[in-house]
């Protein structure tokens, strides 16, 4: 399993790197004022920090109980993926919606195109982040079938 430490490095960075592609991309494609995009680009990282948090290590915790390692396969990082944009899309609509003064409909387009960005972004994040920062080698108890023995 990953250390606290690790996973703060590893939500930070998913953080300022996705707000650096977040903002310009939104200014451009919404026609939102810098400032707007910027405040929804960082009411949403923190509420993602947050859930990111909460989630990766239900999700760790989860795996480790049911698989004995936390390794995931694709089909589990996009699965894995989805779901964390699923939670984070029911609390940040009503909350970008209201600091934009829209509809939840009006707020939609913004947020959808958000969650579909960060489904593609988190799989690609954390596959690299996974390479760069492998998780930790588990120490077997038993070593003594690694140990050669003389004859």
């Amino acid at each position: 399993m990953r250390t606290t430490l690790d996973r703060i490095r590893h939500t930070l960075m998913f953080e300022i790197i996705g707000l650096l592609i977040v903002i310009p991309l939104g200014h451009l494609l919404f026609s939102l004022d810098t400032t707007h995009m910027g405040m929804v680009g960082i009411i949403s990282a923190v509420v993602a920090t947050i859930w990111n948090y909460v989630y990766n290590l239900g999700v760790d915790h989860m795996l480790k109980r049911l698989r004995g390692h936390v390794h995931k396969n694709v089909i589990m990082r996009v699965i894995h993926a989805i779901c964390f944009e699923l939670g984070l899309i029911c609390v940040l609509l009503p909350l970008i919606a209201l600091y934009l003064g829209q509809t939840l409909a009006q707020a939609a387009p913004l947020v959808t195109s958000l969650a579909l960005f960060y489904v593609v972004y988190a799989f690609v994040f954390n596959w690299v982040y996974d390479v760069v920062f492998p998780v930790p080698a588990t120490r077997k108890t038993d070593t003594s079938a690694d140990t050669p023995t003389s004859v």
